[in-house]
């Protein structure tokens, strides 16, 4: 079941954006141009983007204006990036993270 919004007033009707694939956790997904990381993501109907470093629960889109760092994921091999912030891009991987490494949080 899709979440999308698929015209509004401001951003325009949907069907007048292209289609690009994603991948979250290994699992193809179709979004839209335009999309950031944690929309592309609740239209999917995915709420947890990680999981909490010490308490394991779910973390997803809390702000969605860049403040929080609740969103974060990891795109590629390295790069760690606010969700909320970040759009998507053809073929962009993207990974729940869980825990940093000790010293790794300057990529915050």
């Amino acid at each position: 079941m899709t979440m999308r919004v698929v015209n509004h007033p401001v951003l325009g009707k949907l069907q007048e954006r292209n289609q690009i694939t994603i991948y979250f956790n290994n699992q193809p997904y179709q979004v839209y141009e335009g999309d950031t990381i944690a929309s592309a993501m609740m239209a999917e109907g995915i709420k947890t983007l990680r999981h909490h470093e010490e308490s394991g629960k779910g973390r997803g889109i809390y702000c969605n204006i860049g403040h929080c760092f609740e969103c974060r994921v990891q795109v590629g091999e390295r790069q760690v990036v606010r969700a909320c912030l970040t759009p998507v891009s053809e073929g962009m991987e993207i990974h729940s993270i869980t825990a940093f490494k000790k010293g790794d949080e300057s990529h915050w």
